[in-house]
């Protein structure tokens, strides 16, 4: 089969979801002010039910989604997605309420399960050697994506709050229409396997997947490694504000330099850092690193420093990669799209956990009664998160070795 333009197509796919998720950034908090009235701290109120939301709708819209590229294919599930990722932006243009706003965030985090279709798209052409690098391509096109979305969002909205939404519908539509021309079907007869509600239900499927020897730790692994990592969208705008004073701009720049370092990390050195020490020593070097980068993106003392600290904290970012393709070599092809769809859930509920345990540590750690004043918390959490993900990892080894 000759991948290059499915795979180009299955990459764009994957920039526009994250798009998604950095459009909302500079536009959502004028857009519900302009919507509902009132201050930023109401505003910043609904955002974070709108977070919610939408990862909840990931998490339990992920082995779904999976669950049925394995029963009718990838071609279809992916195509009727991004069909309901533009009607999420169309909606959101239209909203004239907060609940029509949170209809939207239910429909987008539909949309964005296509993450497990493509992913499990990706595994399907990929040999065993070329699914590490592939699964980091994956991660680069998030990191593009989510640099672009913050652009086009503050860029846009000079034509008004509305104008960011409608580009990214057409944007969407765009690559479905493109799709219908380009995609092939990767699941063949022999691969499908009948649907069940077992492995689409994502608790049910965890725990399934938990069960099995080989991948179950690893699961947990990469759940704890993502609710760490996911300190940076949960509480990095209101730690630069609280603790350097940093304006919106600022903050901007900062995220644009993170996910620009993440894309050339997961996009190209992540190939030289497997043939130096292999997905094992990756995963390892992935921890150990990101546990110092939190450590001193806590401890930063000026803003020079943490924009400096920024885009060498994604040098960590080898780890997710590697781990999925880990445990995408651990079992049979025709299970690879609920294996993405379970990941997908898992990482939606870090996106619920996270800004949930950071936002309660950052609050309680600069409320003005507080008797120890430290912004950086929230980061010491994710440091020694990064720990258990160590301890987590090689009592693994140890009893594979057994």
């Amino acid at each position: 089969m000759r991948t290059r333009l499915p795979l180009v197509f299955i990459l764009i796919t994957l920039v526009i979801d994250a798009m998604g998720i950095g459009l909302v950034i500079p536009v959502m908090p004028r857009l519900i002010m302009e919507i509902e009235g009132g201050t930023v701290a109401k505003a910043a109120l609904w955002g974070g039910v709108f977070s919610t939301v939408y990862a909840a709708m990931q998490f339990l819209c992920g082995p779904l989604l999976g669950t049925l590229s394995d029963r009718f294919g990838r071609r279809p599930v992916l195509l009727v997605t991004l069909s309901v990722m533009a009607l999420d932006y169309v909606v959101v243009a239209l909203a004239g309420s907060v609940w029509l706003l949170l209809c939207a965030r239910v429909i987008g985090g539909i949309a964005a399960s296509t993450r497990s279709v493509a992913t499990a798209f990706i595994a399907d052409i990929s040999t065993s050697d070329q699914k590490a690098a592939r699964f980091g391509l994956v991660g680069a096109a998030f990191g593009v994506g989510f640099v672009m979305g913050p652009l086009l969002g503050g860029t846009l909205a000079e034509f008004g709050t509305r104008a960011p939404f409608w580009a990214a519908a057409g944007l969407a539509l765009a690559n479905m229409l493109l799709g219908l021309f380009v995609l092939p079907e990767t699941v063949t007869a022999k691969m499908k396997r009948p649907f069940a509600w077992k492995r689409a239900n994502p608790l049910g499927a965890l725990l399934d997947l938990g069960r099995q020897e080989r991948v179950g730790r690893l699961t947990f692994l990469f759940f704890l490694y993502q609710t760490a990592f996911f300190v940076y969208p949960a509480i990095w705008a209101y730690y630069a504000e609280e603790r350097f004073g940093w304006g919106p701009s600022t903050i901007g720049v900062s995220i644009g330099l993170f996910g620009v370092s993440l894309a050339i990390v997961q996009g190209g050195l992540i190939r030289w850092v497997l043939r130096v020490l292999g997905d094992r020593g990756t995963v390892l070097y992935g921890i150990v690193f990101n546990a110092f980068a939190f450590l001193a993106l806590g401890l930063a003392d000026s803003g020079m420093l943490a924009l400096i600290l920024t885009p060498l904290a994604a040098l960590g970012g080898v780890v997710i990669p590697a781990l999925q393709a880990m445990m995408s070599r651990a079992i049979p092809d025709n299970a690879q799209g609920g294996l993405q769809g379970l990941l997908t859930s898992a990482g939606a509920l870090a996106m619920i956990v996270s800004p949930l345990v950071m936002s309660q540590v950052f609050w309680l750690a600069t409320a003005e009664t507080t008797p120890f004043y430290m912004p950086g918390a929230p980061f010491f959490v994710s440091m020694l998160l990064m720990a258990v993900c160590a301890v987590v990892f090689l009592g693994r080894k140890r009893m594979t070795q057994r």
